[in-house]
């Protein structure tokens, strides 16, 4: 390795905190879950590396979607619509609203099979966001497969890893 390379260097991953047990279901996906934002005002990290696991509950609807959302605040205390950066139930005022201030992290499409889980990921939230990270942002999701998530807490998963250059000396 040559001084001075710029090499890439990841932190320590964290689970998000967002409450996905028995998240009820909605058939137009405006309702769901809001996790407490991911604070990068301090962290500095040049991007996020987000991946989890969610899992169906029992007797789902085929061909329906759960969708993981990322909304980023724009100016580290300012929030989009409803977002507000706690973990909370919301719902979006509506489709069009989602489409512009929502960034889609994952779409999967579910079968009928009870307490499936469907993992995502990883994605980069800077590659959401046009290359950078935004200052705060929070993970939203939703699904309609027509019968509440599982209700273990365990079986859902919303994790970030920051990740940073360094150069060598």
């Amino acid at each position: 390795m040559a001084s001075g390379d710029i090499k890439i260097a990841y932190g320590t991953a964290a689970d998000a905190t967002i409450t996905l047990a028995s998240l009820a279901t909605d058939s137009t996906k405006l309702t769901g879950r809001e996790s407490t934002a991911i604070d990068n005002t301090a962290t500095l990290a040049l991007d996020y590396l987000v991946s989890g696991k969610i899992t169906t509950g029992t007797s789902p609807t085929t061909a329906k979607t759960i969708e993981v959302w990322c909304v980023g605040s724009r100016d580290g205390t300012s929030w989009p619509d409803v977002f507000d950066g706690t973990d909370s139930a919301e719902t979006v005022t509506s489709a069009d609203v989602k489409a512009s201030v929502c960034r889609l992290v994952a779409s999967m499409t579910t079968d009928a099979t009870s307490n499936r889980t469907y993992h995502f990921g990883p994605v980069s939230v800077a590659s959401l966001f046009g290359g950078i990270v935004p200052p705060k942002f929070v993970f939203f999701a939703t699904h309609d497969t027509a019968v509440n998530l599982n209700a273990t807490a365990g079986n859902h998963q919303v994790r970030v890893q920051p990740v940073y250059e360094t150069i060598t000396p």
